[in-house]
Parts: C-alpha cells; sequence; structure tokens
C-alpha cells in the first residue's frame, strides 16, 4: 500500500488517478482550488476513508505547509510515498498572460518538488504539455522528446510564455534526478478531455456545448486549417501509473503521451454533431488566434518502448462517453427541477 499525494486532484487527470489509485487500496491525499474544475469530479470518494481532499492553493504556503505535516506524520506506515503534480493553468484564454500561468504552473511546481524531496518521497510525476512543442514543432512521424523545439519569443506571441514555463518544469525535474534528490519524470500530454469537465473551454466540450445549445459552432479562422490529436483522461491517468511500474523510465526524462489519431478541427465537429445525432452542423468563423499550431502530432515510441502503456480508448469512444454523461447530467437536472 503507498500513500500518493495530487494537486489538482479535480482536474481531468487528477480525479480519475485518484479513483484508480484508491480501487486498488491506495491512499490518496488529494487538493485543489478548483481554478477549473469541480469538487463534483471526486464527489463518489469523498466518503471514502482512502481519500482525503482539501480545498487547497498550490501557492498558498500557509495550506501547502499544512499539507507537508499531514503527509510527514502518515507517511510511515506506507511503503512508498508519491507525488503527482497536476495542478497547471491550461486554458487557452490564459496562455497570453504570464502572470496568469507563471505562479501555479512554475513556482507551484517548483515548490511541489521541493516538498516532496523535503519529505524523502520516492517519486514526482510533474505533468506538463505538448503546448512545449509550440509553433512548428510536428514532424511528418510525429515530434518527438529529443528533438529540437521551436518556439515563438516576445516579439512574436506572448503565448509563447506558458510553453516556456512548462518546459522550465521539466528542467526543474531532470535537475532533481541528477542531483539524486529524488526519481521522476515529465510527461507531455496531448489534449486531455474528459466527460465531466466542468467548463466548456477546451475544445470538445465546447463543440458539444455549442451544438447541443443551438446547433451552431463558432470557431477560429485558425480552425479552418488546424489539426489535433486527443487523449481522453482514463490514457493520460494510465500514462502517469504505467510510468510509476517502470523503474528505468523514473530518470528525470521527458515523455510524449498522445493517441495517433490526428483530425482536423472541422471533421472534429463532424464527428461530435454524428454522435449528438445531428446532420449537417453549422459552423461559421469569427477571429484568429496568435501562434495557434497548425499541427501538434507527437511520437509516443519512448513511452510505450519502456512501459506497457498505449492509449485504449478511440476519439470515437471518447465523444461517445462525454455525449453520454452529458445527456445523464441534463437528464438528471430535469429531474430535479
Amino acid at each position: 500500500m503507498d500513500l500518493y499525494v495530487i494537486s489538482g486532484v479535480s482536474g481531468m487527470t487528477g480525479n480519475e488517478l485518484a479513483r484508480k489509485l484508491v480501487a486498488a487500496d491506495h491512499r490518496v491525499i488529494g487538493f485543489d482550488n478548483f481554478f477549473a474544475s469541480s469538487v463534483k469530479t471526486v464527489e463518489d470518494l469523498l466518503g471514502d476513508e482512502r481519500f482525503s481532499f482539501y480545498e487547497y492553493d498550490i501557492n498558498c504556503k500557509e495550506q501547502m505547509n499544512r499539507l507537508k505535516e499531514e503527509v510527514q506524520s502518515r507517511k510511515a506506515v506506507f511503503k512508498k510515498l508519491i507525488y503527482i503534480n497536476c495542478a497547471a493553468v491550461v486554458h487557452t484564454e490564459h496562455f497570453y498572460h504570464v502572470e496568469s500561468t507563471f505562479e501555479t504552473n512554475v513556482l507551484g511546481m517548483k515548490a511541489f518538488l521541493e516538498q516532496a524531496i523535503e519529505a524523502e518521497a520516492d517519486i514526482y510525476i510533474n505533468c506538463s504539455t505538448s503546448e512545449v512543442y509550440s509553433m512548428n514543432s510536428w514532424g511528418e512521424n510525429g515530434v518527438s522528446e529529443s528533438d529540437y523545439i521551436t518556439m515563438a519569443n516576445a516579439e512574436h506571441s506572448q503565448r509563447t510564455s506558458y510553453a516556456a514555463g512548462k518546459l522550465l518544469t521539466e528542467f526543474f525535474m531532470k535537475d532533481a534526478v541528477i542531483e539524486q534528490k529524488i526519481k521522476g519524470c515529465s510527461i507531455r500530454f496531448a489534449n486531455v478531455y474528459s466527460k465531466n469537465e466542468l467548463y466548456p473551454k477546451h475544445i470538445i466540450p465546447y463543440i458539444l456545448n455549442q451544438l447541443q445549445s443551438g446547433g451552431n459552432v463558432e470557431l477560429l479562422e485558425n480552425s479552418k486549417v488546424n489539426y489535433r490529436t486527443f487523449l481522453h483522461n482514463e490514457d493520460s491517468c494510465a500514462a502517469v501509473l504505467a510510468l510509476i511500474r517502470s523503474e528505468e523510465a523514473l530518470d528525470g526524462s521527458v515523455y510524449n503521451v498522445a493517441t495517433d489519431e490526428e483530425i482536423s478541427i472541422i471533421d472534429l465537429v463532424k464527428l461530435c454533431a454524428e454522435k449528438l445525432g445531428m446532420e449537417n452542423p453549422q459552423i461559421t468563423f469569427k477571429g484568429y488566434r496568435e501562434s495557434d499550431p497548425k499541427r501538434r502530432r507527437l511520437n509516443t515510441d519512448k513511452i510505450r518502448s519502456r512501459t506497457d502503456w498505449e492509449p485504449r480508448i478511440t476519439l470515437e469512444q471518447g465523444i461517445e462517453m462525454c455525449v453520454e454523461h452529458m445527456r445523464g447530467w441534463q437528464w438528471a437536472c430535469a429531474s430535479n427541477e
């Protein structure tokens, strides 16, 4: 039995991680400040003695000190102590404002890593993002972790400040491992989606919400040419667990985690409409997002060679899960009126 400490536990990867760990009879201490999530995503765990939840902010030193004290008081009875940092400011609307992302994504991660080292944790998993590939980093065979990264700078776009911040966390992670302070790695996730996202700001819940509300989806002009891959949160958390199980993988490395299903944003709208039973969805285009990469296809050979991980949920299956959950939620709301 191990003790896990998870930041951003009610977010897309965090809540599913907690659920799987508790089901495996591990103990989980999780916290979140609900910046972009809700306690609803973990409410099924709240009555379980194996799960402790706190409404904490990773940037609040007083709350993090209380967390550290609890971890120190409980860790002795467990085989391993494992920290997983899922806390991040991830919505695109914040990417262009460095002050909106730096404290949580960089300083918060660094402080959480330092707490893990002080607590003598066995493993630290740093959840990073494919945003670090920024502009033209994609490649015909998918961009790999060892490829050079092409970034815009402040003269071109403030958006890159988010990518640079997440990239910096990977340096902190690698440095801590090199200095033998802890074992761990960083994960560059593709676009993660989940059936229980609270706000329809990521592209899949946004499209579903727009279609359900009026049958018309308003997209940016960039969407006419953009392609993306999407990763269901069950597959993202499965990757975290696979890396934790692999001793050789915890060398400070970076791992791409994605699917091979690349799809245009236009075809994504059509697929979502199909799953909602709609024909000929209406699409309008308005606005343009600076420094929005045309493609971001990740090569996942590295994690597949070092672990037993591979994506299990196809995009079609994932969207069906989102639609089913959305309809179930709407039915429950109607029943309570």
